[in-house]
């Protein structure tokens, strides 16, 4: 029987972490490998003894176990960091598959996730897992639990052009619309000699994503801005050290080009340009909910509602102190 796992770096509150944990198990998890970047006693005391959940407190002795010849021996950015965790989970477990993903990442299964990997030929040695990213609701009425999702075509010139269509001031600039990977997220086969994961490829003998496969039924549910509050507030971090970091590529210059903004000078030219009325502008068109945005994702077929019940995992797995 083909067993999966899921290996997460996470710094989040007690709540987010929960909602993390609960939900994937509900979906089936043989083994979730948490890495907690921050102490969160909480949610420690709730998981430590979970017979699926496999939870490492990534402290100082942790990291001088896993780097005893560095002189800083905890890597200063969490995609290193992530990197780390993710080979040590990929060296230590008792899965078939392992998915690398973040906390605010929740997979969404058309049908079991098990029997989805194990369709797949032994050649696919990693699978692509295609994000969805999430839309806010606020101010937007009530859409009865569920959560309204975007997705972005394949193909880049239909992309292209349905991303300046949906959304009319700013889809120039954007991928898909996306503000954050669109590239998705792998599951990587186990017990493969020098495969090293990535955060959106994996790499074996230097050969990008050997044998990639697709899984078209498995998505990736992304929270990536799911408030303006949200949003604004880790606007300044993703800037300095996230995911629009100053060297990152833009989005939508052809390969090998400079001629496009990344989502770095983007935020910055929209913030010299208005200050954060300019920024909410930006947010109101690309992320916020409104019946005009869904109704042009809609016409295009990029309108997803997906309910994952965080609140619901939670309450069943934890307990109603969880709810």
């Amino acid at each position: 029987m083909t067993r999966w796992g899921i290996v997460a770096t996470v710094k989040a509150t007690a709540k987010e972490i929960m909602s993390f944990a609960a939900y994937h198990i509900e979906l089936g998890v043989d083994e979730l490998h948490l890495y907690l970047d921050a102490p969160c006693p909480r949610a420690e005391a709730a998981l430590v003894d979970h017979p699926r959940v496999k939870l490492i407190q990534t402290d100082e002795k942790y990291w001088r176990m896993r780097r005893p010849r560095e002189e800083h021996q905890r890597p200063p950015k969490h995609q290193s960091r992530q990197f780390a965790n993710a080979k040590w989970a990929y060296m230590h477990n008792d899965v078939d598959w392992l998915i690398h993903i973040d906390v605010d990442e929740f997979l969404w299964a058309e049908k079991d996730v098990r029997s989805q990997l194990d369709a797949l030929p032994e050649s696919a040695l990693c699978a692509r897992i295609h994000p969805l990213e999430a839309l806010s609701t606020e101010g937007q009425g009530s859409f009865d639990g569920a959560i309204p999702f975007k997705s972005a075509a394949l193909a880049w010139e239909q992309r292209r052009a349905e991303t300046r269509e949906i959304y009319p001031t700013y889809g120039t600039f954007l991928n898909g619309g996306f503000l954050s990977h669109i590239m998705g997220k792998m599951a990587v086969r186990t017990k493969q000699p020098d495969m090293m994961v990535r955060i959106h490829n994996v790499v074996m003998d230097g050969v990008e994503n050997p044998g990639e496969a697709a899984l078209p039924e498995l998505t990736l549910c992304h929270l990536h801005a799911h408030s303006w509050d949200q949003w604004r507030k880790s606007l300044n971090y993703r800037r300095r050290k996230g995911s629009y970091r100053p060297e990152l590529a833009s989005p939508v210059a052809p390969l090998g080009t400079q001629n496009a903004l990344n989502m770095n000078q983007l935020f910055e030219m929209i913030e010299q340009h208005g200050g954060d009325d300019a920024l909410r502008g930006f947010f109101e068109e690309v992320c916020l909910a409104t019946p005009e945005l869904r109704a042009r994702l809609d016409s295009f077929g990029r309108l997803h509602m997906r309910n994952l019940d965080l609140q619901g995992a939670r309450e069943r797995q934890f307990g109603r102190e969880w709810a």
